[in-house]
Protein backbone atom coordinates (compact mmCIF):
# COMPACT_ATOMS: atom_id res chain seq x y z
CA UNK A 1 0.00 0.00 0.00
CA UNK A 2 0.88 3.46 -0.48
CA UNK A 3 -0.10 5.70 2.48
CA UNK A 4 -1.51 9.13 1.44
CA UNK A 5 0.75 11.14 3.30
CA UNK A 6 0.07 14.28 1.50
CA UNK A 7 -3.32 14.34 3.03
CA UNK A 8 -2.02 14.09 6.44
CA UNK A 9 -4.08 15.78 9.08
CA UNK A 10 -6.89 16.45 6.16
CA UNK A 11 -10.41 15.27 6.06
CA UNK A 12 -11.43 13.76 2.34
CA UNK A 13 -14.51 12.81 1.10
CA UNK A 14 -14.45 9.86 -0.99
CA UNK A 15 -17.58 8.70 -2.90
CA UNK A 16 -17.46 4.85 -4.74
CA UNK A 17 -16.35 2.16 -2.75
CA UNK A 18 -15.62 -0.60 -4.99
CA UNK A 19 -12.69 -2.05 -5.28
CA UNK A 20 -9.94 0.71 -6.20
CA UNK A 21 -12.21 3.21 -4.12
CA UNK A 22 -11.48 1.15 -1.07
CA UNK A 23 -8.21 0.39 -1.71
CA UNK A 24 -7.82 4.61 -1.48
CA UNK A 25 -10.22 5.12 1.32
CA UNK A 26 -7.15 2.69 3.01
CA UNK A 27 -4.55 4.57 1.79
CA UNK A 28 -5.68 7.99 3.11
CA UNK A 29 -6.11 6.74 6.08
CA UNK A 30 -2.89 4.64 6.49
CA UNK A 31 -1.04 8.10 5.89
CA UNK A 32 -3.00 10.56 8.39
CA UNK A 33 -6.07 11.35 6.72
CA UNK A 34 -9.85 11.85 8.22
CA UNK A 35 -12.28 10.11 5.78
CA UNK A 36 -15.39 10.24 5.04
CA UNK A 37 -16.83 7.86 2.57
CA UNK A 38 -19.63 6.82 1.02
CA UNK A 39 -21.54 4.68 -1.90
CA UNK A 40 -24.75 4.66 -3.53
CA UNK A 41 -24.77 1.14 -2.38
CA UNK A 42 -25.47 0.38 1.47
CA UNK A 43 -23.80 -3.14 1.19
CA UNK A 44 -20.53 -1.60 -0.36
CA UNK A 45 -20.95 1.34 2.90
CA UNK A 46 -21.27 -1.39 5.27
CA UNK A 47 -18.27 -3.67 4.02
CA UNK A 48 -15.97 -0.44 4.41
CA UNK A 49 -17.00 0.26 7.70
CA UNK A 50 -16.70 -2.82 8.69
CA UNK A 51 -12.93 -3.10 7.06
CA UNK A 52 -12.54 0.13 9.71
CA UNK A 53 -13.08 2.81 7.00
CA UNK A 54 -14.67 6.21 8.29
CA UNK A 55 -18.39 6.21 6.45
CA UNK A 56 -20.93 8.78 6.50
CA UNK A 57 -23.44 10.23 3.99
CA UNK A 58 -21.64 12.64 2.06
CA UNK A 59 -25.46 14.50 1.60
CA UNK A 60 -25.24 15.48 5.56
CA UNK A 61 -21.64 16.36 5.89
CA UNK A 62 -19.80 19.63 6.51
CA UNK A 63 -17.91 20.56 3.28
CA UNK A 64 -16.70 23.49 5.41
CA UNK A 65 -14.02 21.70 6.30
CA UNK A 66 -13.38 18.88 3.82
CA UNK A 67 -10.17 19.07 1.42
CA UNK A 68 -10.86 17.08 -1.52
CA UNK A 69 -13.27 14.98 -3.11
CA UNK A 70 -12.22 11.65 -4.06
CA UNK A 71 -14.43 10.04 -7.08
CA UNK A 72 -13.98 6.47 -8.29
CA UNK A 73 -13.36 6.48 -11.70
CA UNK A 74 -16.74 5.40 -12.94
CA UNK A 75 -18.64 8.27 -11.10
CA UNK A 76 -19.38 11.14 -13.81
CA UNK A 77 -17.14 13.70 -13.22
CA UNK A 78 -18.97 15.99 -16.18
CA UNK A 79 -20.96 14.25 -18.77
CA UNK A 80 -23.86 13.31 -19.11
CA UNK A 81 -24.42 15.75 -15.88
CA UNK A 82 -21.94 15.61 -12.81
CA UNK A 83 -22.74 13.49 -9.82
CA UNK A 84 -24.47 15.10 -6.66
CA UNK A 85 -21.20 15.03 -4.82
CA UNK A 86 -19.73 16.72 -7.39
CA UNK A 87 -21.65 19.88 -7.25
CA UNK A 88 -21.31 19.52 -3.60
CA UNK A 89 -17.61 19.83 -3.86
CA UNK A 90 -17.76 22.24 -6.36
CA UNK A 91 -19.90 24.98 -3.99
CA UNK A 92 -17.56 24.56 -0.92
CA UNK A 93 -14.75 25.11 -3.26
CA UNK A 94 -13.06 21.36 -2.44
CA UNK A 95 -10.86 19.98 -5.57
CA UNK A 96 -12.20 16.92 -6.85
CA UNK A 97 -9.59 14.14 -7.41
CA UNK A 98 -8.78 10.24 -8.03
CA UNK A 99 -6.43 7.67 -6.85
CA UNK A 100 -4.28 8.09 -9.97
CA UNK A 101 -3.60 12.15 -8.48
CA UNK A 102 -3.09 10.54 -4.69
CA UNK A 103 -0.36 8.69 -6.21
CA UNK A 104 1.29 11.17 -8.31
CA UNK A 105 1.51 13.71 -5.71
CA UNK A 106 3.07 10.68 -3.46
CA UNK A 107 5.40 10.37 -5.92
CA UNK A 108 6.83 13.76 -6.19
CA UNK A 109 7.13 13.97 -2.13
CA UNK A 110 9.09 11.22 -1.54
CA UNK A 111 10.66 9.65 -4.82
CA UNK A 112 10.22 12.37 -7.89
CA UNK A 113 12.74 10.72 -9.75
CA UNK A 114 11.50 6.70 -9.79
CA UNK A 115 10.54 6.32 -13.36
CA UNK A 116 6.74 6.72 -14.14
CA UNK A 117 5.57 5.45 -17.28
CA UNK A 118 1.73 5.99 -18.13
CA UNK A 119 -0.12 4.77 -20.96
CA UNK A 120 -3.53 5.70 -22.01
CA UNK A 121 -5.36 5.65 -25.88
CA UNK A 122 -8.51 3.93 -27.19
CA UNK A 123 -6.86 0.77 -28.29
CA UNK A 124 -3.91 -1.41 -26.90
CA UNK A 125 -3.69 -0.14 -23.25
CA UNK A 126 -3.62 -2.89 -21.23
CA UNK A 127 -1.27 -5.33 -23.75
CA UNK A 128 1.36 -2.00 -23.90
CA UNK A 129 1.23 -1.32 -20.18
CA UNK A 130 1.88 -5.45 -19.27
CA UNK A 131 4.42 -4.96 -22.14
CA UNK A 132 6.15 -2.71 -20.97
CA UNK A 133 6.24 -4.16 -17.46
CA UNK A 134 7.12 -7.30 -18.47
CA UNK A 135 10.20 -5.75 -20.31
CA UNK A 136 11.15 -4.10 -17.39
CA UNK A 137 11.16 -7.07 -15.36
CA UNK A 138 12.79 -9.08 -17.00
CA UNK A 139 15.26 -6.09 -17.43
CA UNK A 140 15.72 -7.58 -13.65
CA UNK A 141 14.26 -3.67 -12.70
CA UNK A 142 11.82 -3.37 -9.25
CA UNK A 143 8.80 -2.81 -11.47
CA UNK A 144 5.08 -2.08 -10.39
CA UNK A 145 1.87 -2.43 -12.25
CA UNK A 146 -1.19 -1.29 -11.87
CA UNK A 147 -3.98 1.57 -12.68
CA UNK A 148 -6.89 0.27 -15.05
CA UNK A 149 -5.37 -2.80 -15.88
CA UNK A 150 -6.60 -4.19 -12.56
CA UNK A 151 -4.88 -3.31 -9.67
CA UNK A 152 -5.28 -0.60 -7.60
CA UNK A 153 -2.80 2.05 -7.89
CA UNK A 154 -2.62 3.01 -4.28
CA UNK A 155 -2.11 -0.84 -3.63
CA UNK A 156 1.52 -0.83 -4.87
CA UNK A 157 4.76 -0.38 -3.27
CA UNK A 158 5.49 2.93 -2.12
CA UNK A 159 7.64 4.83 -4.20
CA UNK A 160 11.58 5.12 -3.73
CA UNK A 161 14.67 5.68 -5.97
CA UNK A 162 15.15 3.06 -8.74
CA UNK A 163 11.46 1.63 -8.08
CA UNK A 164 9.48 1.71 -12.20
CA UNK A 165 5.90 1.96 -11.80
CA UNK A 166 3.73 1.44 -15.31
CA UNK A 167 0.51 2.74 -15.05
CA UNK A 168 -2.27 2.15 -17.42
CA UNK A 169 -5.03 5.12 -17.32
CA UNK A 170 -8.22 5.34 -18.79
CA UNK A 171 -9.66 8.97 -19.74
CA UNK A 172 -11.92 8.92 -16.58
CA UNK A 173 -8.69 8.35 -14.42
CA UNK A 174 -7.02 11.63 -16.10
CA UNK A 175 -9.98 13.74 -15.89
CA UNK A 176 -9.41 13.37 -12.03
CA UNK A 177 -5.44 13.53 -12.02
CA UNK A 178 -5.03 17.51 -13.06
CA UNK A 179 -0.88 16.90 -12.22
CA UNK A 180 -0.29 13.70 -13.56
CA UNK A 181 3.47 14.00 -14.54
CA UNK A 182 5.27 10.80 -15.94
CA UNK A 183 8.49 10.33 -16.96
CA UNK A 184 7.23 8.94 -20.05
CA UNK A 185 3.74 9.16 -21.67
CA UNK A 186 2.18 7.44 -23.81
CA UNK A 187 -0.53 8.12 -26.19
CA UNK A 188 -1.45 5.44 -28.40
CA UNK A 189 -4.65 6.22 -30.63
CA UNK A 190 -7.77 7.86 -30.61
CA UNK A 191 -11.17 7.16 -31.72
CA UNK A 192 -14.79 7.69 -30.56
CA UNK A 193 -15.41 6.05 -27.21
CA UNK A 194 -16.82 6.80 -23.58
CA UNK A 195 -19.08 10.28 -25.47
CA UNK A 196 -21.87 9.24 -23.06
CA UNK A 197 -19.27 10.46 -20.41
CA UNK A 198 -17.21 13.16 -22.12
CA UNK A 199 -20.05 14.41 -24.38
CA UNK A 200 -17.80 15.34 -27.17
CA UNK A 201 -14.92 13.35 -29.41
CA UNK A 202 -12.89 16.78 -28.58
CA UNK A 203 -13.31 16.52 -24.89
CA UNK A 204 -12.37 13.25 -25.08
CA UNK A 205 -9.24 13.97 -26.70
CA UNK A 206 -8.66 16.93 -24.82
CA UNK A 207 -8.92 14.98 -21.61
CA UNK A 208 -6.17 12.07 -23.06
CA UNK A 209 -3.88 14.73 -24.25
CA UNK A 210 -3.64 15.99 -20.63
CA UNK A 211 -1.21 12.65 -20.18
CA UNK A 212 1.40 13.72 -22.64
CA UNK A 213 1.12 17.47 -21.76
CA UNK A 214 2.36 16.99 -18.36
CA UNK A 215 5.25 14.27 -18.99
CA UNK A 216 8.72 14.94 -19.45
CA UNK A 217 8.69 12.46 -22.92
CA UNK A 218 5.60 12.08 -24.81
CA UNK A 219 5.22 9.29 -26.78
CA UNK A 220 2.28 9.55 -29.33
CA UNK A 221 0.88 7.27 -32.20
CA UNK A 222 0.46 9.76 -35.36
CA UNK A 223 -1.83 6.99 -37.51
CA UNK A 224 -4.97 9.58 -36.43
CA UNK A 225 -5.94 13.03 -36.55
CA UNK A 226 -6.41 13.60 -33.21
CA UNK A 227 -3.31 12.01 -31.96
CA UNK A 228 -0.99 14.27 -34.72
CA UNK A 229 -2.94 17.30 -33.60
CA UNK A 230 -1.75 16.53 -30.07
CA UNK A 231 2.17 15.68 -30.72
CA UNK A 232 2.58 19.30 -33.12
CA UNK A 233 0.38 21.25 -30.10
CA UNK A 234 2.22 19.90 -27.20
CA UNK A 235 5.79 20.07 -29.22
CA UNK A 236 5.27 23.33 -29.72
CA UNK A 237 4.47 23.97 -26.06
CA UNK A 238 8.04 22.94 -25.33
CA UNK A 239 7.38 18.39 -24.46
CA UNK A 240 9.96 16.22 -26.34
CA UNK A 241 8.04 13.94 -28.62
CA UNK A 242 8.48 10.91 -29.57
CA UNK A 243 6.22 10.09 -32.47
CA UNK A 244 4.92 6.39 -33.57
CA UNK A 245 2.98 5.00 -36.53
CA UNK A 246 2.14 1.73 -37.69
CA UNK A 247 1.43 2.53 -41.43
CA UNK A 248 4.03 5.46 -42.34
CA UNK A 249 7.51 5.70 -42.29
CA UNK A 250 9.20 8.72 -40.15
CA UNK A 251 11.89 10.89 -40.64
CA UNK A 252 11.82 11.21 -36.47
CA UNK A 253 10.49 8.32 -34.26
CA UNK A 254 9.60 4.64 -34.33
CA UNK A 255 7.34 3.00 -37.26
CA UNK A 256 6.43 -0.75 -38.09
CA UNK A 257 8.14 -1.74 -42.10
CA UNK A 258 6.29 -4.90 -41.94
CA UNK A 259 7.06 -6.95 -39.08
CA UNK A 260 10.66 -4.27 -38.17
CA UNK A 261 10.50 -1.92 -36.09
CA UNK A 262 12.81 1.29 -37.91
CA UNK A 263 13.79 3.58 -34.94
CA UNK A 264 14.40 7.26 -37.69
CA UNK A 265 16.50 9.97 -36.32
CA UNK A 266 17.12 12.74 -38.90
CA UNK A 267 15.30 10.83 -42.06
CA UNK A 268 17.91 7.94 -40.90
CA UNK A 269 16.61 4.90 -39.72
CA UNK A 270 17.11 1.37 -38.70
CA UNK A 271 15.87 -1.82 -37.32
CA UNK A 272 15.67 -1.46 -33.71
CA UNK A 273 13.32 -4.89 -33.24
CA UNK A 274 11.87 -7.85 -35.52
CA UNK A 275 8.30 -9.17 -34.53
CA UNK A 276 8.19 -12.20 -36.96
CA UNK A 277 8.59 -14.21 -34.55
CA UNK A 278 6.72 -13.61 -31.63
CA UNK A 279 3.15 -14.52 -31.66
CA UNK A 280 2.17 -12.80 -28.97
CA UNK A 281 2.96 -9.61 -30.82
CA UNK A 282 1.39 -10.55 -34.10
CA UNK A 283 -0.47 -7.71 -36.47
CA UNK A 284 -0.06 -3.91 -36.75
CA UNK A 285 -1.57 -3.00 -33.85
CA UNK A 286 0.27 -4.85 -32.16
CA UNK A 287 3.28 -2.98 -34.01
CA UNK A 288 2.24 0.34 -32.68
CA UNK A 289 2.04 -1.24 -29.06
CA UNK A 290 5.83 -2.73 -29.53
CA UNK A 291 6.93 0.53 -30.89
CA UNK A 292 5.64 2.55 -27.77
CA UNK A 293 7.34 0.32 -25.53
CA UNK A 294 10.43 0.89 -26.98
CA UNK A 295 10.29 4.24 -26.82
CA UNK A 296 9.02 4.53 -23.15
CA UNK A 297 11.96 1.67 -21.92
CA UNK A 298 14.69 3.39 -24.36
CA UNK A 299 13.05 7.02 -22.37
CA UNK A 300 13.74 5.78 -18.74
CA UNK A 301 16.76 4.37 -19.55
CA UNK A 302 16.96 0.28 -20.81
CA UNK A 303 19.40 -0.44 -23.60
CA UNK A 304 18.07 -1.92 -26.65
CA UNK A 305 19.31 -5.44 -26.24
CA UNK A 306 17.22 -5.61 -22.72
CA UNK A 307 14.19 -4.11 -24.50
CA UNK A 308 14.39 -6.99 -27.38
CA UNK A 309 14.79 -10.05 -24.74
CA UNK A 310 11.75 -8.13 -23.06
CA UNK A 311 9.68 -8.28 -26.45
CA UNK A 312 11.17 -12.16 -27.50
CA UNK A 313 9.85 -13.43 -23.84
CA UNK A 314 6.58 -11.44 -23.73
CA UNK A 315 3.98 -14.17 -22.39
CA UNK A 316 0.80 -12.06 -24.35
CA UNK A 317 -2.11 -10.29 -22.62
CA UNK A 318 -4.69 -12.92 -20.59
CA UNK A 319 -7.73 -12.86 -23.00
CA UNK A 320 -5.95 -10.30 -25.85
CA UNK A 321 -5.26 -12.50 -29.16
CA UNK A 322 -3.23 -14.94 -26.38
CA UNK A 323 -2.03 -18.44 -27.57
CA UNK A 324 -3.28 -21.15 -25.18
CA UNK A 325 -2.85 -24.51 -26.79
CA UNK A 326 -1.54 -25.73 -30.16
CA UNK A 327 -2.63 -29.71 -31.60
CA UNK A 328 -0.29 -30.91 -34.57
CA UNK A 329 0.07 -27.35 -36.79
CA UNK A 330 -3.66 -25.75 -35.11
CA UNK A 331 -3.26 -23.25 -32.72
CA UNK A 332 -5.61 -22.01 -30.53
CA UNK A 333 -6.17 -18.71 -29.21
CA UNK A 334 -8.18 -16.89 -26.78
CA UNK A 335 -9.07 -13.44 -27.77
CA UNK A 336 -12.16 -13.22 -25.14
CA UNK A 337 -11.66 -9.42 -24.53
CA UNK A 338 -13.25 -8.39 -27.70
CA UNK A 339 -16.60 -7.66 -27.13
CA UNK A 340 -17.26 -5.93 -30.05
CA UNK A 341 -16.22 -6.07 -33.93
CA UNK A 342 -13.75 -3.49 -33.55
CA UNK A 343 -12.35 -4.65 -30.91
CA UNK A 344 -12.17 -8.39 -32.60
CA UNK A 345 -11.16 -6.55 -35.65
CA UNK A 346 -6.95 -6.48 -34.81
CA UNK A 347 -6.87 -11.01 -34.28
CA UNK A 348 -9.23 -11.61 -37.45
CA UNK A 349 -6.26 -9.50 -39.54
CA UNK A 350 -3.67 -11.30 -38.26
CA UNK A 351 -4.35 -14.75 -39.56
CA UNK A 352 -5.29 -16.36 -42.81
CA UNK A 353 -6.89 -19.70 -42.11
CA UNK A 354 -9.73 -18.81 -39.08
CA UNK A 355 -11.82 -21.10 -37.64
CA UNK A 356 -14.01 -18.52 -35.71
CA UNK A 357 -15.79 -18.32 -33.00
CA UNK A 358 -18.26 -15.55 -32.21
CA UNK A 359 -21.15 -14.77 -30.45
CA UNK A 360 -22.73 -13.54 -26.69
CA UNK A 361 -24.56 -10.78 -26.20
CA UNK A 362 -24.42 -8.95 -29.56
CA UNK A 363 -23.35 -4.99 -29.39
CA UNK A 364 -25.21 -2.41 -31.74
CA UNK A 365 -23.76 -2.73 -35.13
CA UNK A 366 -23.38 -6.32 -34.77
CA UNK A 367 -20.02 -7.44 -37.40
CA UNK A 368 -21.09 -5.83 -40.68
CA UNK A 369 -17.64 -3.81 -40.11
CA UNK A 370 -15.93 -7.15 -40.04
CA UNK A 371 -16.69 -8.44 -43.80
CA UNK A 372 -13.43 -7.56 -45.20
CA UNK A 373 -11.58 -10.34 -42.69
CA UNK A 374 -14.24 -12.62 -44.13
CA UNK A 375 -12.17 -14.35 -46.97
CA UNK A 376 -9.91 -14.98 -43.97
CA UNK A 377 -12.32 -17.17 -42.08
CA UNK A 378 -12.39 -21.04 -43.16
CA UNK A 379 -15.96 -21.51 -40.61
CA UNK A 380 -17.51 -19.39 -38.23
CA UNK A 381 -19.02 -21.41 -35.00
CA UNK A 382 -21.26 -19.39 -33.34
CA UNK A 383 -22.37 -18.94 -29.92
CA UNK A 384 -24.92 -17.37 -27.68
CA UNK A 385 -27.65 -14.72 -28.29
CA UNK A 386 -26.15 -13.09 -31.14
CA UNK A 387 -26.04 -16.45 -33.25
CA UNK A 388 -29.06 -15.84 -35.27
CA UNK A 389 -27.98 -12.30 -35.91
CA UNK A 390 -24.36 -13.24 -37.09
CA UNK A 391 -25.51 -15.71 -39.10
CA UNK A 392 -27.39 -13.56 -41.00
CA UNK A 393 -25.04 -11.16 -41.61
CA UNK A 394 -22.44 -13.84 -42.78
CA UNK A 395 -25.12 -15.50 -45.27
CA UNK A 396 -23.52 -17.09 -47.97
CA UNK A 397 -19.99 -15.71 -47.54
CA UNK A 398 -18.87 -17.55 -44.92
CA UNK A 399 -19.50 -21.05 -43.81
CA UNK A 400 -21.04 -21.17 -40.24
CA UNK A 401 -22.81 -23.68 -37.75
CA UNK A 402 -24.71 -22.21 -34.94
CA UNK A 403 -23.02 -24.02 -32.10
CA UNK A 404 -25.14 -22.71 -29.29
CA UNK A 405 -22.35 -23.35 -26.46
CA UNK A 406 -18.22 -22.61 -26.53
CA UNK A 407 -18.02 -25.94 -25.34
CA UNK A 408 -19.72 -27.40 -28.31
CA UNK A 409 -18.10 -24.63 -30.41
CA UNK A 410 -14.65 -25.14 -29.43
CA UNK A 411 -15.30 -29.55 -30.05
CA UNK A 412 -16.22 -28.67 -33.50
CA UNK A 413 -13.90 -25.33 -34.61
CA UNK A 414 -11.00 -28.19 -33.78
CA UNK A 415 -11.99 -31.30 -35.57
CA UNK A 416 -12.70 -29.22 -38.63
CA UNK A 417 -8.88 -27.05 -38.22
CA UNK A 418 -7.36 -30.52 -37.88
CA UNK A 419 -8.50 -31.86 -41.25
CA UNK A 420 -7.04 -28.65 -42.89
CA UNK A 421 -3.50 -28.98 -41.54
CA UNK A 422 -0.74 -26.64 -40.25
CA UNK A 423 -1.57 -23.27 -40.16
CA UNK A 424 -5.46 -23.10 -39.06
CA UNK A 425 -6.13 -21.26 -36.00
CA UNK A 426 -9.03 -21.69 -33.46
CA UNK A 427 -10.05 -18.32 -32.77
CA UNK A 428 -12.54 -17.55 -30.12
CA UNK A 429 -12.85 -13.37 -30.97
CA UNK A 430 -16.39 -13.22 -30.12
CA UNK A 431 -17.12 -9.27 -31.01
CA UNK A 432 -19.82 -9.68 -28.19
CA UNK A 433 -20.42 -9.17 -24.78
CA UNK A 434 -20.74 -12.50 -22.56
CA UNK A 435 -23.37 -11.24 -20.05
CA UNK A 436 -25.64 -13.89 -21.95
CA UNK A 437 -23.54 -17.12 -20.38
CA UNK A 438 -20.77 -15.94 -18.66
CA UNK A 439 -20.09 -13.40 -15.61
CA UNK A 440 -17.72 -11.13 -17.47
CA UNK A 441 -15.02 -11.62 -20.41
CA UNK A 442 -12.40 -13.48 -17.74
CA UNK A 443 -14.69 -16.13 -17.30
CA UNK A 444 -15.43 -16.66 -20.65
CA UNK A 445 -12.01 -16.88 -21.83
CA UNK A 446 -11.07 -19.43 -18.86
CA UNK A 447 -14.18 -21.43 -20.30
CA UNK A 448 -12.38 -21.42 -23.61
CA UNK A 449 -8.74 -22.44 -22.19
CA UNK A 450 -10.62 -25.61 -20.00
CA UNK A 451 -12.49 -26.68 -22.93
CA UNK A 452 -8.98 -26.71 -25.26
CA UNK A 453 -6.97 -28.08 -22.41
CA UNK A 454 -9.70 -31.21 -22.84
CA UNK A 455 -8.84 -31.91 -26.13
CA UNK A 456 -6.97 -34.93 -25.87
CA UNK A 457 -3.19 -34.93 -27.81
CA UNK A 458 -3.25 -31.09 -26.51
CA UNK A 459 0.08 -29.03 -25.62
CA UNK A 460 -0.91 -26.04 -23.60
CA UNK A 461 0.84 -22.94 -23.62
CA UNK A 462 -0.38 -21.72 -20.33
CA UNK A 463 -1.96 -22.70 -17.23
CA UNK A 464 -5.83 -23.95 -17.43
CA UNK A 465 -6.88 -20.68 -16.38
CA UNK A 466 -5.20 -19.26 -18.85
Amino acid sequence: MIPASTFKGKTVALFGLGGSGLATAMALQAGGATVIAWDDNPGSVDNAAKAGIGTGDLRAADWGGVAALVLSPGVPLTHPKPHWTVDLARAAGAEIIGDVEIFVRERRAHAPDCPFIAITGTNGKSTTTALIAHILKTSGRDTQLGGNIGTAVLTLDPPKAGRFYVVECSSYQIDLAPTIDPSAGILLNLTPDHLDRHGTMQHYADVKERLVAGSRAAIVGVDDTYCTLIADRIERAGTRVERISRRNPLADGIYADGTRLMIARGGTARAVADLSAIQTLRGSHNAQNAAAAIAACLAVGLAEDEIRAGLASFPGLQHRMQPVGRRGGVLFVNDSKATNADAAAPALSSFERIHWIAGGLPKEGGITTLSGFFPRIARAYLIGEAAPAFAATLGEAVPYEISGTLDRAVRHAAAEAEKEGSGSVVLLSPACASFDQYKNFEVRGEAFVAHVAELPGMTMLVDRKG
